[in-house]
């Protein structure tokens, strides 16, 4: 799917003599870099998409970043072929047939017909890959007189029986995406013999990347939170519904009106999926600036857009990229290996909160970084009044790997709970706020399904969160109170990268070592830990044991903080 979910054509432009020419060709064509916006170059490789499939971008207006389906050095990230022919479900001679168009495409979607009969279509206001976004006015029915932004989708382009469901992945996400307040309106579907024409609320205040522009490249830091605020909160809400967007970045983003403070939208998920708490993901997609290490390894879920965000925080504040090169391959290899800067102008200017929370979102391992609920529970974005948490869904995931663990793993993770303080315990509090209406102090299975059904669209139907329940059926028949609940959705991952993890490990561990820590025999601490008999227990456990009193160590104590991971398991048979 492309870029077309109503971005005006008239781009905003640099004036040519504040735009000096890069010294790098792509093709025959000069690559330019304005100076008041270094983030913003596109790589050589974009100049090839935007002669084959988007002429506006030839016409002068502004280019938009590279996506879908990149190619990366030699990195994680080839074989894209194969894996859109396995994702598709054919292979071998019926894939070459759908290719070269051997294969009739059913390219009938269901949408409703005579679609000129009900609206009226005016001016083009954006144009991408695959489509493009006109301005139209209702001419009958509940939106009569209204103007509304129209998708409109060739048939022709739906070459591959891969291009045709993502169509009708995302019309059915935005059908089934509903009531969120920065989320763009969908009205509705239609379709003839050439076009699909997906019918959106019209946002008339341009792209976040024009305010970006006109801005210079940097916004103050209060400017900079009343934008990130809206971007979480619509992220939080989709990754509650088990929905992950894929293709976060500021054009993705329309004010609704020109005013200073209108209110912002998220649009186009045309390579949004549905993806439920436990599930990984694999295909590669996305725009190159802002992808997600892991999206590269190929194995991802809904922390990728989160990194995103880290990338949309980090240019907010200082008007640069966190990760640049002049190639597709070179910002991989940056995004894979390289640290964003935060010792240049103006990162030593700005507030210790604001860096920490970029440092955060961006950190390289999907594990330890914030999720969108937790990034609004951030003390930089708190300072800002009136921010709400939202129920995070990945609490459940964490309560599964709880509730699953060995008794000593519990005790664990309960001691480290005991050293946090109120302020380090503030998400938790929020979250078990939002499942505790009665305020009895302890909850259970009905108060999670009570505030899942409160929260929930059609799209958490979609993406099966509620049978994720089922590995909670330990709460079905008793109640949790505020500590445990701690100790079950706390992520282990994500406190190890505060700064003060290593006091943290170390109090917990001198608590344990005191309250529970007792004489154990290595097969003892196997059986704990659900190692069988195949496993060669003495190689992976033998550090974990203190040899001069048999007790845990501090290494082990670590270690079974984490849990025993099947990579783990893996190096030692």
């Amino acid at each position: 799917m492309g870029i077309c979910s109503s971005k005006p054509t008239s781009k905003t432009k640099l004036s040519g003599d504040n735009i000096p020419a890069n010294d790098e060709d792509s093709g025959d064509r000069k690559i330019k870099k304005s100076p008041f916006f270094p983030f913003y170059t596109p790589s050589p490789a974009h100049f090839l998409f935007s002669k084959m499939s988007s002429p506006a971008v030839n016409n002068g207006s502004k280019p938009t970043t590279p996506r879908k389906f990149f190619r990366p050095p030699p990195s994680p990230a080839k074989h894209i072929k194969a894996l859109r022919r396995r994702v598709s479900g054919k292979v071998g001679k019926e894939v070459a047939r759908e290719e070269v168009g051997e294969v009739e495409l059913d390219k009938s979607f269901g949408f409703l017909k005579h679609f000129g009969s009900k609206y009226e279509m005016g001016e083009e206001v954006g144009r991408g890959h695959f489509g493009h976004t006109c301005k139209a006015k209702a001419k009958k029915g509940e939106f009569k007189g209204k103007d509304v932004a129209v998708k409109v989708i060739p048939k022709s382009k739906m070459t591959t029986a891969i291009s045709i469901e993502d169509v009708r992945r995302e019309v059915k996400i935005l059908k089934a995406l509903s009531g969120h307040e920065n989320l763009v309106k969908f009205y509705d579907a239609y379709e003839d013999h050439d076009n699909v024409y997906v019918v959106m609320e019209l946002c008339e205040g341009g792209e976040l990347l024009d305010r970006i522009l006109s801005r210079g490249g940097k916004f103050t830091e209060d400017d900079a939170k009343a934008v990130l605020i809206q971007i979480l909160n619509v992220v939080a809400f989709c990754h509650l519904q088990g929905v992950v967007h894929r293709d976060l970045k500021p054009e993705n983003f329309l004010f609704t009106t020109k005013d200073d403070n209108s209110q912002l939208k998220a649009i186009d998920f045309g390579l949004s999926d549905f993806v439920k708490p436990d599930e990984r993901l694999n295909d590669i997609v996305g725009s190159a600036y802002y992808v997600a290490p892991e999206v590269l390894h190929r194995s991802y879920s809904t922390e990728a857009d989160v990194w995103s965000i880290g990338v949309i925080a980090y240019i907010l504040l200082c008007g640069s990229r966190p990760f640049w090169a002049r190639t597709e391959s070179g910002i991989f290899r940056a995004v894979l290996k390289a640290h964003p800067s935060f010792d240049e102008v103006p990162w030593p200017t700005l507030s210790s909160e604001a860096k920490d929370f970029v440092k955060r979102l961006l950190n390289k391992d999907p594990r330890r970084r914030m999720t969108a609920a937790q990034a609004l529970s951030h003390p930089w974005i708190r300072s800002t009044n009136d921010v709400k948490v939202p129920l995070d869904v990945s609490i459940l995931r964490h309560m599964k790997g709880y509730m699953r663990s060995s008794p000593l793993r519990k005790a664990a993770i309960r001691a480290l709970v005991k050293t946090l303080s109120t302020d380090e315990l503030y998400f938790l509090k929020e979250q078990f706020s939002l499942l505790e209406p009665s305020k009895v102090g302890s909850i259970s299975m009905d108060n999670i399904k009570a505030a899942l059904v409160k929260h929930a669209t059609d799209a958490m139907k979609e993406s099966r969160i509620h049978d994720f329940l089922t590995s909670l059926s330990a709460l079905q028949y008793r109640r949790m109170e505020f500590d445990e609940f701690c100790a079950a959705a706390l992520s282990v991952y994500q406190l190890e990268a505060r700064d003060r993890w290593e006091e943290h490990a170390r109090c917990a561990y001198e608590i344990f070592d005191k309250d529970g820590n007792r004489a154990i025999m290595i097969e003892e601490l196997a059986s704990e830990l659900g190692l069988g008999p195949s496993v060669p227990v003495h190689s992976v456990l033998n550090d974990w044991i203190r040899h001069t009193d048999g007790k845990l160590s501090f290494l082990g104590f670590v270690k079974l903080l984490h849990g025993v991971s099947s990579r783990t398991l893996a190096k030692a048979r």
